[in-house]
């Protein structure tokens, strides 16, 4: 089965046998417990598109979505798609001011929302949620506006993506919905996911999810009730944000283990540094268990893919190949925006009929990044003569002369006991080490671990919990950076960001 209308995904999977587990009950449905059928879903998915349709919801009115992580933003997307609407899903770990600025660009006919004082004219409160009877599915053109999502914002207010039914469903999830061999899900897999539910991604990998028909789903909404909800019902596979990985090594260590039975690790949205993934890997049972890495952004879908063994997780820069036949890249100069020899380091621009179509309210910054069919990710990379990329970093957080990536790669090597370490690019000075980590660091083993390294600054060591955190569990860059030195300047232009 292929995914198609998402506002009635969940009535035509309804027949599946698989089952889903929460680890805790929905926003939308706080009665209803932690247990669903498909077919309970889809009842809900309903219930929710009769609440906003009675709340003069119409075909082609944005609603806005903004409250605590979990899995009903998608409901509620479908729910909305099934109206005719346009659903923006905005991550409610975002500030309040920047809430407001991403609404006033919206301009949504409704905001659905569990925070206070959110800054919109028409609100409908989570707690309020009532079901209701829903007006007949509504179809739409496949090159319409089909949702909304926005990045990261780790380099300043996120933009506001919009994407199709061409290009988020026809070209990223029907792909995905493929059994493949190895790597595709199984009917006897139990598929567990801890991800940003207000990202596009989820949007994605629930229409393949649900159209693959594993034999259980389970959700993490936070990726701390990994001990008590996947040691009772094991995954074999796992999705999961970076930053959950990085916070389940400790307990990938214990007796507890919850990951035994994993035979595919999933990580997108950023890089994961290599003693996360041994460390995960060799957490499970598995004979041979694979790491699947995805490299993209919210306005192109996943371009390019790499898989790592137990032998074979060394290092994460090289990110793979693009997926044959739905992406290319090459690399610019980014003086000249002229291309450069294979294996020479320069800005990745990125070609894929899976590119969105809109910024709103900033469609002047999309036009900016598009050059004819090409993308600028606005990463700095090497394309080498097989194809593969190497990302280097981030062109705003880029120092000349050095991969702030690759050095955090070997500081991460080298002193294990840390959570992570974040370079910050500071404008007129050497970088800046941030070592998170809750137990401290020891000076010389810090002067042993960087003593063959480009020179750095002195390290700031900060616990997890005073890192500011994107919803996807990315560092904001720019925001720590200020926080230290009193300015975000870097030295990166930032031009494409």
């Amino acid at each position: 089965m292929k995914p198609h209308d998402m506002g009635t995904l969940f009535d035509e999977c309804a027949h599946t046998g698989t089952r889903v587990h929460l680890d805790r009950p929905f926003d939308i449905a706080p009665m209803r417990g932690t247990e669903y059928t498909v077919a309970e879903l889809a009842g809900l998915v309903r219930d929710a598109a009769g609440w906003l349709s009675e709340a003069g919801v119409g075909p082609g009115d944005r609603v806005a979505i903004v409250k605590r992580n979990h899995w009903d933003y998608d409901l509620l997307a479908c729910a909305a798609v099934r109206i005719g609407a346009v659903p923006a899903k905005l991550s409610g770990l975002l500030p309040d001011n920047t809430v407001e600025l991403l609404l006033k660009r919206l301009g949504p006919a409704v905001l659905v929302t569990d925070r206070p004082a959110p800054g919109a004219d028409r609100v409908l409160r989570i707690e309020d949620f009532t079901a209701a009877s829903p007006p007949a599915p509504h179809r739409r053109h496949d090159d319409e506006p089909l949702l909304i999502c926005h990045t990261s914002g780790t380099t300043g207010t996120p933009k506001l993506v919009v994407h199709t039914t061409r290009t988020i469903i026809d070209r990223l999830a029907r792909p995905e919905s493929v059994r493949w061999p190895v790597l595709g899900l199984r009917r006897d897999d139990v598929v567990g996911n801890a991800s940003a539910y207000a990202h596009g991604r989820t949007f994605c990998w629930t229409a393949s999810a649900l159209c693959l028909a594993p034999k259980e789903i389970v959700i993490l909404s936070d990726s701390s009730s990994a001990a008590r909800v996947f040691g009772r019902h094991r995954p074999t596979v796992i999705e999961a944000l970076p930053s959950a990985y990085v916070r389940w090594r400790p307990l990938a260590d214990t007796p507890e283990n919850p990951f035994r039975r994993v035979r595919r690790f999933v990580s997108t949205y950023d890089a994961v540094h290599p003693p996360v993934i041994r460390t995960m890997l060799h957490a499970t049972r598995r004979k041979r268990p694979l790491w699947m890495q995805g490299w993209g952004q919210s306005e192109t879908g996943p371009l390019s893919f790499r898989f790592f063994t137990r032998r074979s997780a060394h290092t994460t820069r090289e990110l793979g190949r693009p997926l044959p036949g739905l992406a290319r890249l090459r690399v610019v100069d980014p003086e000249t925006a002229e291309p450069v020899p294979r294996g020479t380091a320069g800005l990745v621009l990125a070609r894929t009929r899976a590119r969105c179509v809109a910024y709103v309210g900033e469609q002047d910054r999309w036009e900016a990044k598009a050059h004819g069919p090409w993308w600028n990710t606005g990463d700095l990379g090497v394309v080498s003569r097989s194809g593969a990329v190497t990302l280097l970093d981030r062109e705003v957080d880029s120092v000349p002369g050095m991969s702030c990536l690759a050095v955090e790669d070997q500081i991460e090597d080298r002193l294990p006991a840390i959570a992570e370490c974040v370079l910050l690019s500071a404008a007129g000075r050497a970088p800046i080490p941030v070592v998170v980590t809750d137990t401290g660091l020891d000076p010389a083993h810090w002067r042993a671990a960087v003593l063959d390294l480009p020179p750095l600054g002195e390290p700031v060591v900060l616990p997890w919990d005073e890192v500011p955190r994107t919803g996807t569990g990315k560092v904001r860059r720019l925001e720590l950076l200020a926080r230290l030195t009193g300015t975000a300047e870097t030295q990166g232009s930032g031009r494409w960001t």
